[in-house]
């Protein structure tokens, strides 16, 4: 089960992106895509609530390695996606199919995969108790 601070963290990643919007959450993506996304993958893939997505391109056929805020509840793992369905990893994911995660050190295949609307019953716990806190 996830921590309190894993749902302050989705609660608090949610509202930021609700209050800016899509056309500026995009540009602090473009942003992260080169800054800070560096220096996350570091990190990311030995804590709770974080992963790394490694994805392959589209079109190029490159390896990727995406930093995330991702929960694991009942056997399921959430990626909230801040940036929207758009995101260039999110699209890379959808069209191979599959993916790897790196989570708490740990490698998963992730397979067809699936965005998953907000108000969605099958949403774990954790995202249905932000989103409650969001309106």
């Amino acid at each position: 089960m996830p921590s309190k601070f894993a749902s302050a963290l989705v609660t608090a990643a949610m509202r930021i992106s609700a209050l800016l919007g899509p056309n500026n959450m995009r540009r602090i993506a473009r942003f992260n895509k080169y800054v800070t996304n560096p220096v996350q993958r570091l990190w990311a893939p030995h804590l709770p609530n974080y992963a790394i997505v490694e994805h392959t391109g589209r079109s190029s056929g490159k390896t990727y390695r995406t930093p995330v805020v991702a929960l694991i509840e009942h056997g399921a793992l959430a990626i909230t996606l801040n940036y929207g369905a758009n995101s260039d990893w999110v699209r890379n994911l959808q069209a191979a199919g599959s993916a790897d995660v790196i989570h708490r050190g740990r490698r998963y295949r992730l397979t067809d995969p699936r965005i998953t609307p907000a108000d969605a019953p099958q949403l774990p716990p954790t995202l249905h108790g932000a989103l409650s806190l969001i309106g």
